[in-house]
């Protein structure tokens, strides 16, 4: 193992974990905020990316795609919010769970019906392509580098909103008390709406930059959802800090783990076994991590409330 290899997949860490936190902010803000548990959220990811691809290929500019793939994210949620969110914040969790699967059904056929079934392509900007000198050797991909700078913006600029402003002071209220500041002549519905869209936002953006680094297909959200849910668990529900924490941490073991568990265990095992062995722990070692956090801290690393 060299210097340089280390210092790379503690970037690919870090840059993962970065894209969690897009996902598992709006995930954590929407639990946290209206109690909802929503299965969806890995659609408005794969949504954001679909219209990025097609906007950036039509228009040629990746930040054109970047802009209208989290709002057309942020337009779905606000619908999907009015139209079905709205009915459910009284229900329990399992009628929550039942319906937002169906939404996942729903919005998957509708970008198979607009988009078709093929994968889409996105281009890295020119702006982005090339690498910078890592030290030891090699290099690193600029793209993966802007994609660090992007999240942790977008991180400080959500951490500004919820902190900083009359619309974060009211989310926070309506948090704690939404019949309260309902009485104090909030309009709770369009609060929720607005959080909903963010969270959809954030998730479209995470989808939109992912899509230069892989396909764009259908059903991409499902997978990063199964890990935005560990990050929230880890992190805290309804803790956007947790989330930040989580999902580097997420990133970095599972990052580190795929890459150096094979070749620890080849020390002690021969080649083929260790192969196997380090691939299946490295799979189940957020899930093992996840597990250690619980044992720990039941609510997480930074509960909400805590």
């Amino acid at each position: 193992m060299t210097v340089a290899l280390l210092i790379e997949q503690m970037l690919n860490g870090v840059q993962l974990g970065v894209m969690l936190f897009l996902m598992a902010a709006g995930l954590t803000l929407v639990f946290g905020v209206m109690g909802l548990i929503n299965l969806a959220h890995g659609s408005l990811y794969m949504i954001g990316a679909f219209v990025c691809a097609v906007t950036a290929s039509w228009s040629g500019s990746f930040w054109l795609g970047l802009f209208v793939g989290g709002l057309a994210a942020a337009g779905v949620g606000a619908v999907v919010e009015m139209v079905v969110i709205r009915r459910l914040y009284d229900r329990d969790h399992l009628d929550q769970v039942l319906a937002t699967f169906a939404l996942i059904l729903i919005l998957t056929e509708g970008t198979r019906w607009v988009f078709g079934d093929q994968p889409l392509w996105l281009d890295i900007p020119a702006l982005l392509s090339g690498a910078v000198p890592l030290p030891g050797g090699g290099g690193y991909p600029v793209y993966r580098l802007a994609i660090i700078v992007i999240g942790l913006a977008l991180a400080l600029g959500l951490y500004l909103l919820i902190a900083k402003t009359r619309l974060g002071m009211r989310i926070r209220a309506g948090e704690s008390d939404r019949e309260m500041i309902a009485a104090l002549g909030v309009d709770i519905s369009l609060l929720y709406t607005v959080v909903f869209a963010l969270g959809a936002a954030l998730a479209g953006i995470a989808g939109a930059l992912v899509g230069a680094l892989q396909s764009v297909q259908i059903g991409m959200g499902e997978p990063v959802l199964i890990l935005a849910f560990v990050v929230i668990v880890i992190g805290g529900i309804g803790s956007i800090k947790g989330a930040l924490v989580g999902s580097v941490l997420v990133g970095l073991v599972d990052t580190l783990g795929r890459v150096f568990l094979p070749g620890l265990f080849k020390l002690i095992l021969p080649a083929s076994q260790a192969t196997a062995v380090g691939s299946s722990l490295a799979s189940m070692s957020i899930y093992l991590v996840m597990a250690l956090v619980l044992i720990w801290r039941p609510q997480g690393l930074f509960p909400h409330h805590g």
